[in-house]
């Protein structure tokens, strides 16, 4: 199976994210009421640019190209195209940014809530622990010391694994937002 690389153009060292277009309407999703200039981007042209991105490695170059027929590169829509690809990866990348905010507070409560659970259930499994011989509070003091723990359960998932994959869509939205873009006359 080829590689990445080897799928791709290259100019100038610059991985090419080459999309030809009919219309300048392709590129955009039509439900979007928005004004062209603000025009949200196509579900699928957004994924094939994104998906590019990160079949290479975070030091990688890129171009964005887009073909029009000939007749359409002179028109005030054609002229959009660069500051709308632009504002759509600038917005993604804001959307994003709010939502690792948002984890990163969810996950400092789960935290607080957790670790009060956990220091509550340590407490408790001690005072239980207190009674000697007896089968009934060993099970309680063991249930508690598993309980308290299993509240530190979504806290750990959030900070350790649910922020990362956030931060990285961030950096990926960030990237594109700043890449070069060219529109060119089709073939």
């Amino acid at each position: 199976m080829p590689d990445s690389e080897s799928v791709y153009r290259k100019v100038d060292g610059k991985v090419l994210i080459e999309i030809k277009l009919s219309t300048v309407a392709q590129l955009f999703n039509t439900f979007d009421p928005a004004p062209f200039h603000a025009k949200e981007l196509d579900f699928d042209a957004e994924r094939y640019i994104v998906d590019t991105v990160k079949d290479f490695p975070a030091g990688t170059s890129f171009k964005i190209i887009i073909y029009l027929p000939p007749d359409l590169l002179v028109t005030d829509r054609a002229k959009q195209i660069i500051p709308a690809i632009k504002n759509h990866f600038e917005y993604k990348s804001r959307v994003t940014e709010r939502k690792l905010r948002t984890r990163f507070r969810y996950g400092r409560g789960a935290l607080l809530v957790g670790l009060t659970f956990l220091f509550i259930a340590l407490v408790a499994r001690h005072l239980v622990t207190t009674i000697q011989n007896h089968l009934l509070a060993e099970l309680f003091a063991d249930a508690l010391l598993i309980i308290g723990w299993v509240a530190m359960w979504e806290p750990v998932t959030v900070l350790l694994y649910e922020l990362w994959p956030i931060h990285q869509q961030k950096k990926t939205y960030e990237r594109i937002s700043t890449m070069e873009i060219e529109v060119l006359p089709s073939a």
